[in-house]
């Protein structure tokens, strides 16, 4: 199970979204609007995100794989409503 770290907490409620640890085995969290409605689950299980590079390699390394993470994601991640797009504003 993953634990939610406060800077992803801050970052859901910045977009006014719900989130809980996912129930699906193989993803980080189920993202659901302001009215319980499921919307979509991120982040896979076994690799880290930003707050977690915070965490444990500090602010220089987890810049630098925020770049390198946009970078690799550049397609995805700007469709709205997609997974791609709420894994790059909830945990990156």
């Amino acid at each position: 199970m993953y634990f939610i770290l406060p800077y992803t907490k801050k970052k859901a409620k910045s977009l006014n979204l719900i989130i809980k640890p996912s129930i699906k085995k193989n993803k980080k969290i189920d993202v659901f609007d302001k009215k319980g409605n499921y919307i979509t689950s991120i982040g896979q299980l076994g690799y880290l995100d930003y707050a977690y590079y915070l965490l444990w390699k500090g602010k220089e390394e987890a810049d630098y794989r925020r770049k390198l993470y946009k970078l690799r994601h550049a397609k995805d991640r700007i469709v709205k409503g997609s997974p791609g797009y709420y894994a790059d504003k909830i945990l990156w």
